[in-house]
């Protein structure tokens, strides 16, 4: 993981800028729309050592486009709302809950890369050998940013927070 101190300062500018959008901008977009999360499965290894599945179990998350390409596909985005998802062990029938209820700016490129701007906890899925965090199903909390590359390999930059790898709830 990188450390950089610089970062916070553009998140913070970030977050100022688009915590409160403009009315015009939300006329212009549509303003807030629902953006839940589906549940998914992974096999034995992929994730966890284990086969896994996460659900949400409140799923409150709202987005708002900020700013569109040309072709009307999002530019850049905010994602804000409450999301507490149930981690299911599928071989032990283990379960524990990991609170991903945080605001994210992700600004898309259009070779499939994007980057998010975080404040708060969010949950992420890391493979083996494919990002700055080893395999596993990781609550990241705090403020940081997320590259994720066009085969969502992911490096996290992070200004302040902590790492949890929630396999470790349900082993």
């Amino acid at each position: 993981m990188r450390w950089k101190r610089s970062v916070g300062t553009a998140l913070t500018a970030i977050a100022l800028a688009t915590t409160v959008p403009s009315a015009a901008s939300a006329s212009a977009t549509g303003g807030w729309v629902p953006a839940p999360q589906g549940a998914f499965e992974q096999p034995a290894g992929a994730r966890c050592d284990f086969a896994v599945r996460v659900e949400p179990i409140v799923d409150e998350v709202r987005k708002l486009v900020l700013d569109t390409y040309p072709d009307g596909s999002p530019r850049r985005e905010l994602f804000t709302g409450d999301l507490i998802n149930r981690v299911t062990n599928l071989e032990t029938g283990a379960t524990s809950t990991a609170d991903a209820s945080g605001t994210s700016m992700v600004e898309y490129v259009q070779d499939g890369s994007m980057t998010w701007y975080v404040t708060g906890p969010v949950l992420l899925g890391f493979r083996e050998n494919a990002g700055s965090l080893p395999r596993g199903l990781w609550i990241v909390d705090g403020q940081f940013v997320v590259e994720f590359t066009p085969t969502y390999d992911k490096t996290i930059t992070m200004v302040h927070g902590t790492t949890h790898n929630v396999c470790t709830d349900v082993d």
